[in-house]
């Protein structure tokens, strides 16, 4: 499947001013604490040059310069001295009324992008009035049922100007539809939108385990998706290939950077598989990141990903256009990372995140808010979570030179050790036949789910402090934090909305809609023309999903253990 990195080079001979060092070191007491990184890998007491990549300075160098290939320090010449990275502040909650005055307190604010955040039942493929939805209804996120929601959910905001992010995987071809029918009922053509919808349905029976239908017309899905955004929306990245949830379940750093670049090149199989040329399509593929706690694994994660996804696209898929070899990348700040205890030190928490993902030369960056392990965010709690990254951007001075990190002994055989680790997975990946199978089998669950229990083993031990919960836990202030609390009204007042449109509607055109959509399921045929139609339609979403599982099943997970 993958081609391997060039082996270990011989490391040249110890300076006797190391050796000396080395020895004296040697006989010097050390704390007794785990010099690990977060994941687990033993950290040296010292890197020099002789930890850095061979080939420096060649055709081949793996380190190389910023927007060119291996791409491993940025995918732009000018970096952040160009454009500084796009601050998208995920949102939703309570009603599109309610989240569309979160989207324009954000951008009054200075946000720059905009990215939403579903409920569980949007997420799942449930109408706001299922019996599953029950207490769920904009809990967690804005509620979506039809295409007058997601217009509502825009009402006001110029839909051509400003780039949009939808985090939504299952039913993600349905969300596209109803936004693109949502923007042209405001007279913006799908060729003139910006942003990302998720869709990465492979994360999801790993990791998040949000989804509507079994595995293999799922990915049906994903490539219809990629396929009809191909010709319909030149700046849309049709998939976003999420490490972030992946993380947040508990795997390590190089889990996270293995398993997810592994699901993005199975997409790239299935659209290459459907004869789609990978440089028609490969340019808009995106990725989304965690921002754990460890600051340089973090930043090694991020380098290692652009260097493999470079060299996998150049050389196994055989992209001609350079844009086809660049990994642009979101990041979010760890939300797993955040306390309950004492949760005022959740904003040091993700100051070091998201700095971690700026020097790491991320594209766009979300900072989460002090108040989530208690509750959906305050708006001051929002407001703090955007201006750390505006003081980032323009207080700090780290955007001034691009990637200066690089070059640093330490981070380089970071970044080495990331790449080697990410082959092995690919590896036994491989043996297993492919990632679908993988996950069939549960591997990458297992893995994850011993992962998290080492981790957690270790923190109830007390062998790694997290401050406030395990080690220096007095003056806990998180009783005395201020939450948002969702009105319980508005629930009634969503299902009543739904209900209204599929009074109003035309439910002969509904019928023969849903029937269409059925048919064509039975076929290889691409399925969006007949979302979109559907989206018009003004049928739900729940409805949508209940006749694809007529003819697709649903899915139950094998449990792992």
């Amino acid at each position: 499947m993958s081609t391997t990195p060039a082996a270990a080079h011989e490391l040249p001979a110890m300076p006797v001013a190391e050796a000396e060092w080395r020895r004296v070191y040697g006989l010097s007491p050390e704390r007794d604490v785990p010099f690990t990184t977060l994941s687990g890998d033993a950290i040296r007491p010292l890197y020099t040059e002789r930890d850095l990549p061979p080939g420096i300075g060649g055709d081949e160098d793996p380190i190389g310069v910023p927007g060119a290939y291996p791409f491993t320090r940025g995918v732009y010449p000018s970096m952040y001295r160009g454009r500084l990275w796009t601050m998208r502040q995920f949102a939703g909650f309570g009603t599109a009324e309610e989240t569309n005055a979160r989207f324009r307190y954000l951008l009054d604010h200075g946000q720059t992008g905009l990215s939403t955040a579903f409920d569980m039942p949007s997420l799942m493929g449930h109408d706001s009035d299922h019996p599953l939805s029950l207490g769920e209804v904009g809990r967690e996120g804005v509620a979506v049922d039809t295409v007058d929601d997601m217009e509502t959910l825009f009402s006001g905001i110029p839909l051509g100007e400003v780039s949009v992010s939808m985090t939504i995987n299952a039913p993600a071809a349905i969300m596209l539809a109803y936004y693109v029918v949502a923007a042209e009922r405001t007279g913006v053509p799908a060729t003139q939108l910006a942003g990302t919808i998720q869709t990465d349905i492979l994360k999801e029976y790993i990791a998040q385990k949000e989804w509507c239908f079994p595995i293999d017309p799922a990915m049906r899905l994903v490539g219809d998706m990629i396929e009809w955004c191909s010709g319909h929306m030149p700046r849309w990245h049709p998939v976003s290939i999420s490490g972030y949830h992946i993380r947040e379940a508990g795997a390590t750093a190089a889990q996270e950077l293995a398993f997810t670049l592994r699901d993005g090149l199975t997409y790239v199989e299935e659209a290459v598989e459907r004869g789609l040329d990978v440089d028609d399509f490969a340019p808009r593929l995106s990725f989304f990141f965690n921002a754990q706690i460890d600051f340089f694994e973090e930043i090694a994660k991020y380098r290692a990903a652009r260097r493999i996804w470079a060299r996998e696209m150049r050389e196994r898929f055989g992209g001609k256009d350079p844009k086809s070899w660049l990994m642009r990348f979101h990041t979010q700040t760890a939300g797993v990372s955040l306390t309950a205890q004492q949760p005022l030190n959740n904003i040091i928490r993700t100051t070091v995140e998201a700095l971690a993902g700026v020097l790491g030369g991320t594209q766009s960056l979300h900072t989460n808010s002090y108040d989530e392990a208690l509750a959906l965010p305050t708006e001051e709690a929002v407001r703090i979570a955007l201006r750390t990254q505006q003081i980032i951007a323009h207080e700090t001075g780290v955007v001034n030179t691009i990637d200066p990190l690089g070059g640093s002994y330490f981070v380089e055989a970071l970044t080495d050790e990331m790449e080697r680790q990410a082959y092995a997975y690919f590896a036994k990946i491989d043996e297993l036949g492919g990632m679908v199978a993988a996950v069939k089998s549960g591997y990458p669950q297992r893995e994850i789910a011993d992962a998290a229990y080492e981790l957690q083993a270790e923190i109830d031990a007390g062998r790694r402090i997290v401050v406030g919960v395990n080690r220096f836990v007095e003056g806990n202030d998180g009783d005395a934090t201020l939450l948002l609390k969702i009105d319980p009204e508005g629930e009634q007042r969503q299902i009543a909305k739904l209900a209204a449109n599929k009074a109003a509607r035309d439910n002969a055109l509904v019928a023969s809609t849903l029937a269409e959509l059925k048919a064509a399921a039975l076929t290889d045929r691409n399925l969006m023309p007949l979302l979109l139609d559907a989206a018009r339609a003004r049928i739900s979403e729940g409805e949508i999903v209940h006749a694809l599982q007529e003819v697709w099943g649903d899915y139950r997970e094998t449990p792992v253990f």
